[in-house]
């Protein structure tokens, strides 16, 4: 069993930014890609960010290249998503997901997610 709870979560206005934490614990952290998906109110969730087991290996909707930074820390069994540049269209609940050696095509699919975090709240005010 691999728990994976976020943090990092919070309100800035436009233009700000926030760094998400989020630590996989329990199981060989480096055996997981691991990612962020977020859902707005009354949509549903979507992918954002995937990174690789080994970290070599990135990608980011087209919504936030340029602006988010995915990385992980596996001797800390973490990985954080750094958001520059916010916009309100950036509001919404943060997940953190660990996929078991998965592909970016099949985690952003969300087919082969094994965990999800609880979620962290981000809101973007203007």
């Amino acid at each position: 069993q691999v728990q994976v709870v976020e943090s990092g979560g919070g309100s800035v206005q436009a233009g700000g930014s926030l760094r998400l934490s989020c630590v996989a614990s329990g199981r060989t952290f480096s055996s997981y890609a691991m990612g962020w998906f977020r859902q707005a109110p009354g949509k549903e969730r979507d992918f954002v960010a995937y990174i690789s087991w080994g970290g070599g290996s990135t990608y980011y909707t087209d919504s936030v290249r340029g602006r988010f930074t995915i990385s992980r820390d596996n001797a800390k069994d973490t990985v954080y998503l750094h958001m520059d540049s916010l916009k309100p269209d950036d509001t919404a609940v943060y997940y953190c997901a660990a996929g078991w050696y998965a592909t970016f095509q099949n985690f952003a699919a969300s087919r082969s997610i094994d965990y999800w975090g609880q979620g962290t709240q981000v809101t973007v005010s203007s």
